[in-house]
């Protein structure tokens, strides 16, 4: 299964945020909409950063409570690994497992057009682990 195949499932959807908004208002799309990461984009969704629930753990432990008034700038992660909707399944697990990251953005012609999680691709990976069994019983079966 590819990445394209993954987001045509799931949807498109990606929560940003602008690089000079608090990290408190990126703490508060972060739980509002339930997810464990916001892309942090400029202009044209051209990605600038990613900001996790880690580098905001990251950030109360080196500069205490005040980290929530800092610019969400201070304290993403810059240096982005993404993929592509080309890319299977195994790819992202691959690159998630290697640089330790639960997000990797999707890009296409260097805009931002989705975002897929660990949780994303597990699913995916049991999905067809399950149908490869079923076809493995049913040939020998038949």
């Amino acid at each position: 299964m590819s990445v394209k195949a993954i987001l045509d499932e799931k949807g498109r959807q990606v929560h940003t945020v602008d690089p000079h908004a608090t990290v408190r208002d990126a703490v508060d799309a972060l739980h509002r909409h339930r997810v464990g990461a916001v892309v942090v984009t400029k202009s044209g969704d051209k990605i600038a950063g990613i900001l996790s629930e880690r580098d905001i753990v990251a950030g109360v432990s080196k500069y205490g409570a005040g980290c929530l008034d800092k610019p969400v700038s201070a304290l993403m992660t810059s240096k982005v690994h993404v993929c592509n909707e080309e890319m299977s399944v195994n790819d992202i697990m691959e690159i998630m497992n290697h640089i330790r990251a639960r997000h990797l953005p999707v890009e296409r012609n260097g805009r931002l057009v989705g975002i897929v999680s660990i949780g994303d691709a597990v699913r995916r990976h049991i999905t067809a682990i399950e149908r490869e069994a079923e076809e493995i019983k049913a040939y020998i079966a038949g």
